[in-house]
């Protein structure tokens, strides 16, 4: 028997107004998940409980069954290994939006909003050069990383509020502690802010937002695990491959995927199918919705889960050939209101297609490994 975990970023939400008091989820059209849902079982459950703030780091590896002891500080290190480079044990690495803000300081959006994607990677690149203490490594769009000598005491002192949680708010007040704490960001920020110059526009600046300092973390693979299980992951997110990459998953390339709501979920379901015919376990993630959310675009998101439905889910389930356990749920909420996360529990839908089996009560996360994992763990 095989196993199937799909994760859609972000799936829980709050109740909107302009969608009849439904959640984007609720209001979707998904009757393929509905159909898979008739015959197995559904619910809403929660992934990080009380244990942790949600959010997809600490989620995606509790739902891959890793334990907390092995959880990396932070998720820049690995989305640093998704870009097939690594740190020193004298190294530290943090995550760094470029973002927009006002003439009073006033955060304005944590994802560079008013440039194309074109202008992100060329100031990512100008900022980068001349930089000798630190190296700016850019991902995507407006997110970068910072790798500089790593400084215990200041991992320690910094506690920097994640941008898309802090737009409203004064950006020197957010990122006291950071610059009190280490001249050397102080110095690049203000240098970085200097090279952005040219792209002021009618009050709005631009400026990098360094957040999440992690360092070298080792996690164990995935089948020393789950007792010898193969497993793959289908993703483009940068923090889900640096998690596959770091349990030494497969993830195969992926040409169209673009970790937003414009991926190709045919070229997902297409790759799905064919990591199902070698693997034993395998995970495909969705990080459009989560995107959706953050911009606050309710309809964006539910019309992105209903595509996952009808272009994604309908040509899994209607070709997998083998009986096939399969898990749909989101690692957290993130509400389309405010574009925070949310502490309560996710929608989840899991059922068996090629087969059936009777599927016992799932209530917590435990319960989802008996259903995912049960077999390796004979």
């Amino acid at each position: 028997m095989k196993s199937l975990l799909i994760i859609i970023d972000g799936l829980g939400d709050e109740l909107i107004p302009a969608l009849d008091y439904k959640s984007p989820f609720e209001y979707a059209l998904h009757k393929n998940m509905d159909k898979l849902a008739a015959n197995g079982i559904r619910g809403d459950i929660s992934i990080c409980e009380k244990d942790f703030a949600p959010e997809s780091l600490k989620c995606i590896l509790r739902l891959l069954g890793v334990h907390p002891r092995d959880f990396p500080t932070n998720r820049a290190y690995l989305e640093l290994l998704a870009q097939h480079r690594d740190i020193t044990e004298q190294e530290m690495v943090l995550r760094c939006n470029l973002v927009s803000v006002d003439r009073e300081g006033k955060l304005l959006s944590f994802n560079g909003e008013g440039l194309t994607l074109k202008q992100m990677k060329e100031v990512a690149l100008l900022i980068a050069q001349g930089s000798k203490n630190i190296e700016c490594v850019h991902l995507s769009g407006y997110r970068n990383l910072l790798i500089t000598d790593k400084n215990s005491e200041f991992m320690e002192k910094m506690a920097v509020k994640p941008p898309h949680e802090s737009v409203g708010e004064n950006i020197e007040g957010l990122l006291f502690n950071l610059k009190n704490n280490s001249l050397v960001l102080k110095d690049f920020l203000i240098q970085a802010r200097e090279k952005m110059r040219k792209l002021e526009k009618n009050g709005v600046h631009y400026e990098l937002y360094p957040w999440g300092a992690s360092v070298r973390t080792v996690m164990p693979a995935f089948s020393q695990i789950h007792c010898g299980m193969l497993g793959a992951t289908i993703c483009s997110a940068e923090i889900v491959k640096g998690i596959a990459d770091s349990l030494k998953m497969e993830r195969p390339k992926l040409i169209g995927a673009t970790g937003e709501t414009d991926t190709d979920l045919q070229e997902k379901a297409t790759v799905t199918l064919q990591m199902l015919q070698t693997h034993d376990f395998v995970m495909t993630h969705f990080n459009g919705s989560d995107e959706a959310a953050h911009r606050k675009n309710y309809t964006e998101k539910a019309d992105f889960i209903a595509r996952i439905d009808k272009e994604f889910l309908a040509e899994v389930l209607t070709n997998i050939t083998v009986t096939t356990r399969v898990f749909i749920c989101g690692d957290h909420g993130t509400s389309s209101l405010t574009g925070k996360h949310l502490v309560t529990p996710v929608p989840f839908i899991a059922g068996t297609v090629a087969g059936f089996e009777s599927i016992r009560p799932i209530k917590t996360y435990q319960d989802i490994w008996g259903f995912l994992y049960e077999r390796g763990n004979k």
